[in-house]
């Protein structure tokens, strides 16, 4: 495929988006959202031979479960892209303005990056996701889709491209490379005059564009994140928090991946937690001390190690580990997470202080499931991924996130 002429056409198409009015971004969002239940039967269909192909593959349950589409999780996209459409606009925001000693006036204002492209895997919602918020910055974008959902984005593509052209914006407004060459990934990383931004999400993925590009790059990685049980925590609470921090979806980068329980309350806490992560198919891998604390059910339980530690499962899996402190607690989070998502469960507010002015990560819970780090359940109108890295954006990349700034300086003659 002609990977230049898909950078260059869309660096023309963000010129025109940069002028758009918000009107026009948002009838684009909007006209995106009927087109979507309009075509919806078409698009489930292509998404059934993606998981029909990962299932030969064979991709496992919860890989499977990250690539589906169905009517319910198509519907709650399209609410999402409704509700995005009447959110505010970013573009031309003043976030600063002052007027110097000598009488300039300084207006620091919200601008497009211009063209952005987004590389990504399994999930197929991602292709909305990343179209309409980058619609809505005034953004071009390029959608680097991974091999298992191409049907899924290539249809949806082809959804929300028309819809663009319905609302006079331009056609490479909202481009899909359709490759499964990774060769072609590498060539359109190559184009630094043409594309400003690359967001990969995914650590493998992310690993591969740093190597591939000088373009600046923010990286949506994967997530290592911790649930840390606190001696004061309320115990049913802590039950419920780490159980949908794990279960609810595995596959997804904010479900925790390691049980941290203070020594105080493990003794309470384990045989149920356990008893409720089997019940549920995790398997558990568990320190040495746990495994003594649960006796007889304890041996049965694999030992955990640093590699179990390290791991992001995206599976029923999950390990666990007694320690003996906050501190203790703070300090495994800081050598094995990934600054993603970490939640302490607590009733005492020193200790939840603490663990939020300590732990180093994009998000911190107190009393509450990992699962919320994503944009629209923040209330941020969607995200294309949870950056880890702590430049202008960290945490969901959302609508400001995907804006740069641009100085206004206005005189009267002034001279220097």
């Amino acid at each position: 495929m002609d990977v230049r002429k898909l950078a260059v056409d869309a660096k023309l198409a963000s010129r025109r988006l940069a002028a758009a009015t918000s009107t026009e971004k948002n009838q684009a969002l909007l006209l995106m959202a009927d087109a979507l239940e309009r075509r919806m039967v078409e698009v489930l269909q292509e998404n059934v031979q993606d998981v029909a192909a990962g299932r030969k593959k064979p991709l496992s349950a919860v890989q499977i479960d990250t690539l589906l589409l169905d009517e319910h999780r198509l519907e709650v996209v399209t609410r999402e892209l409704r509700t995005l459409a009447s959110m505010p606009d970013p573009v031309g925001e003043v976030v600063r303005g002052w007027i110097t000693t000598d009488g300039l006036r300084i207006e620091k204002r919200r601008v497009p990056f211009g063209v952005i492209t987004v590389a990504y895997e399994a999930r197929p919602s991602v292709t909305v996701d990343a179209a309409a918020l980058c619609v809505k910055t005034g953004n071009a974008v390029i959608l680097c889709g991974g091999v298992d959902s191409f049907a899924s984005n290539r249809i949806l593509t082809e959804v929300l491209t028309g819809a663009v052209l319905e609302a006079g914006l331009p056609r490479a407004s909202v481009q899909f490379l359709a490759s499964k060459d990774r060769a072609d990934l590498a060539e359109l990383l190559t184009q630094e005059d043409a594309v400003d931004l690359v967001v990969p999400r995914g650590g493998e993925l992310a690993r591969f564009v740093v190597e591939n590009t000088h373009i600046p790059v923010i990286t949506a990685a994967g997530g290592n994140c911790h649930v840390y049980v606190d001696r004061a925590a309320e115990l049913n609470q802590a039950l419920a928090i780490a159980i949908n921090s794990k279960v609810a979806r595995p596959g997804v980068p904010n479900a925790a991946e390691t049980l941290l329980v203070h020594e105080a309350v493990a003794e309470a806490f384990l045989p149920r937690i356990i008893k409720e992560l089997q019940d549920r198919k995790v398997k558990v891998y568990a320190c040495e001390l746990t495994r003594t604390i649960l006796g007889e059910l304890g041996h049965q339980l694999e030992e955990a190690t640093d590699g179990h530690w390290a791991s992001e499962f995206q599976a029923m899996e999950m390990a666990v580990k007694v320690v003996k402190s906050l501190a203790e607690a703070v300090e495994h989070i800081g050598r094995y997470g990934t600054g993603h998502s970490e939640a302490i469960v607590t009733r005492d507010l020193e200790a939840s202080t603490r663990f939020v002015d300590e732990v180093d990560a994009a998000t911190v819970y107190v009393n509450a499931s990992t699962r919320f780090t994503e944009g629209a359940a923040l209330g941020l109108g969607g995200e294309i991924g949870v950056s880890t890295q702590k430049l202008h954006a960290r945490g969901p990349l959302s609508l400001r996130e995907l804006t740069t700034v641009k100085y206004v300086i206005t005189g009267s003659g002034h001279t220097r």
